[in-house]
């Protein structure tokens, strides 16, 4: 019983790390990356399709991103996507292809992003502490229902406690990577 819900957390709290991993590569640096169109959907025969569906994506600079749609007449559509984002980026077409420019990021934006980074990193702390609350809840339920002793009750919250610290700390050092990544000029 106490292995299954050590199994269970170890596996919600990396789902916790990898949803954080997916929100810093969205998030943008000075470097041109693939990851930021993840979000994009674009409107093809009316459905919402993942642009990485219509096109493919390279990055041929390190500040530009080129976008080579499999069936040319989705580029407007296409621009249209990435114009309705929040990327705040302005495509260019030249008929064939679509080119996104990412300009330097200033200072004032720079910083305005690392607060979007702690913000994501502490969403994501709490969603770890939630977790850990809702498994001890669920060992004292057992441990009244005696399914459990005191003992591998206290034992099992320890343990808890311990995992939930290391993913903790595994989600601090993320944040202060994508912080200096962003704050680097």
């Amino acid at each position: 019983m106490l292995n299954d819900i050590q199994t269970d957390a170890k596996k919600r709290m990396q789902g916790a790390i990898q949803s954080l991993e997916t929100d810093f590569a969205r998030i943008r640096t000075g470097r041109a990356n693939a990851a930021l169109l993840e979000g994009i959907r674009v409107n093809y025969y009316d459905m919402p399709t993942p642009l990485q569906q219509l096109a493919s994506i390279s990055i041929p600079e390190p500040r530009s991103i080129l976008i080579r749609p499999f069936d040319p007449s989705t580029l407007k559509e296409i621009e249209r996507g990435i114009l309705a984002s929040d990327l705040g980026l302005t495509p260019g077409n030249d008929g064939k292809v679509v080119r996104l420019n990412l300009p330097a990021l200033t200072e004032e934006r720079r910083i305005e992003l690392a607060k979007v980074v702690k913000r994501r990193a502490e969403d994501a702390r709490i969603a770890v502490r939630n977790i850990r609350r809702d498994l001890i809840r669920d060992l004292r339920d057992f441990e009244n229902e005696k399914l459990i002793s005191e003992d591998d009750q206290k034992r099992g919250e320890d343990d808890l406690q311990k995992e939930t610290d290391r993913y903790i700390e595994e989600i601090d050092n993320l944040c202060n990577r994508k912080e200096e990544e962003i704050l680097e000029v």
